[in-house]
């Protein structure tokens, strides 16, 4: 690391959201790779602003009793499981810290009433939908080259940080359980074995794409195979292929996507093969899960999180709800037997299609959903129309509430509001203003993603009388 400025014996005391352990030298804050609280370093710095640096260590004077070996070889060059150098114990810490902190600095919220994170029961393999990218252009590691695996250079993985057309091909990764591994592994194997191209990032052409794997609580599997320019009779050939060597997968089906980004909402999914959809499954509760369906990704744990959703509602069964932000309607027919009735709100309209199926296969007659956008829709003809709710759940996407739903939970005075967010940053914006006429009662954050410095936050919100 020549020509870098090294600051010496860092005390690392803290760890930011990007997963770096956050140090000071005098007045500045240096953020250092993959160090974590506890750790003394020497730190190369390779980018300094007036207040702050970004840096690397140089050498690692004394470990953090937090700090692990991280078991995936993919660590530090793959984008994700940033914590996983870190005791998970220390990881429930820093997230319980960062969300209080977040509250307490943000939104001005008295934290007292801040109960203990909840773990993930499964700290690997709790994911149960993967998009993987084909390309062309591998990323090629510092062993790669020393060793001569450089030669090949397509790739079937994730993105490399800040690298849109670099892929870092993936052997195993311990966020989806089986046969994920093996299918990624064997489709890739196949498609080298048949020259079936992958694609270029940059030139758009190539045959193969995105590889999209789901499981599910039920036990069955969707896989998704994205083509983008292929050859003459390289899909069935592929497609057969899937079909004969994974014979468990339920639901089988390819798209050919030749727009220049990966979203798939505008494309047509054509089924090879079984259902073209899976099913999720909570207390008997059925949940239809499409190509194009949104689902928490943690399915063991998204029932913690509604659980604690519906106890913080305290519904006695003669309640109107507002779910709010209800993507395909999973916690609105979560409560609804708890209810007299649910209205749930969504942007996407295809969600909303996927809420009234959910509600429809569980015969659950007391929901109803409306698609648009949430400011637009929730006005007061709305709730002339649907009725005062005694109890709004929310829960919106990380950039919180938009202003306009804030001040029109404000002017509806329900008598509890229950704040699931993904964003404890753009929740206490929300709760900021919300406190002028609620007080907090609840706080519960709860661990989604080990590993990660995602944590969602569940607030329950009474109104002050």
């Amino acid at each position: 690391m020549t020509n870098q400025k090294i600051l010496g014996k860092l005390q690392v005391f803290d760890i930011a959201e990007e997963g770096k352990g956050v140090a000071r030298h005098d007045d500045l804050v240096v953020f250092i790779e993959k160090a974590i609280p506890g750790d003394v370093v020497d730190a190369a710095v390779y980018k300094k602003k007036k207040k702050f640096a970004e840096a690397k260590i140089e050498t690692l004077l004394q470990q953090s009793e937090d700090r692990v070996e991280p078991f995936c070889v993919h660590f530090g060059t793959c984008g994700g499981c940033k914590w996983q150098h870190m005791d998970y114990k220390a990881q429930l810490k820093y997230k319980q810290k960062s969300v209080v902190d977040a509250l307490q600095r943000l939104g001005g919220v008295e934290v007292e009433h801040a109960e203990d994170i909840l773990p993930s029961n499964e700290t690997v393999y709790y994911r149960n939908k993967l998009e993987y990218t084909f390309s062309n252009k591998r990323w090629l590691t510092n062993e790669d080259i020393a060793s001569g695996l450089d030669k090949e250079m397509n790739a079937l993985g994730f993105h490399v940080p800040l690298r849109f057309d670099k892929i870092l091909d993936v052997e195993h990764c311990y966020l989806q359980a089986d046969p994920s591994n093996d299918i990624r592994n064997s489709i890739r194997v196949f498609a080298l074995e048949n020259d079936i191209s992958f694609y270029d990032l940059r030139a758009h052409e190539g045959a193969l794409r995105n590889l999209i794997i789901r499981t599910s609580s039920t036990g069955e599997s969707m896989v998704i195979v994205v083509f983008a320019y292929p050859e003459e009779g390289e899909i069935n050939l592929l497609m057969d292929y899937v079909d004969k060597t994974f014979p468990q997968i339920t639901s089988l089906l390819y798209i050919v996507n030749q727009k220049k980004n990966d979203t798939i909402f505008d494309q047509d999914v054509i089924t090879y093969r079984g259902n073209p959809f899976i099913y999720e499954e909570m207390e008997g509760l059925k949940f239809r899960v499409g190509p194009k369906s949104f689902y928490q990704t943690n399915s063991l744990q998204a029932y913690e999180l509604y659980k604690i959703t519906r106890e913080f509602a305290g519904l006695s069964g003669n309640e109107l709800v507002y779910d709010l932000y209800t993507g395909t309607g999973t916690i609105a027919n979560f409560v609804a037997r708890q209810a007299r009735e649910v209205v749930g709100v969504e942007y996407v309209p295809s969600a909303i299609e996927d809420a009234k199926v959910n509600s429809a296969i569980n015969n659950i007659p007391n929901t109803k959903f409306y698609a648009g956008d949430m400011k637009d829709v929730l006005s007061a003809e709305f709730i002339a129309e649907h009725g005062k709710p005694d109890v709004v759940i929310t829960d919106p996407p990380r950039a919180g509430m938009h202003a306009d739903v804030v001040a029109r939970l404000m002017d509806m005075e329900a008598e509890k509001v229950v704040y699931v967010s993904c964003n404890a940053a753009t929740q206490a914006r929300d709760l900021a203003i919300l406190k002028d006429k609620y007080d907090v009662a609840r706080i519960k954050p709860v661990d989604m993603f080990p590993h990660t410095q995602h944590v969602e936050n569940v607030v329950l919100l009474k109104l002050r009388k």
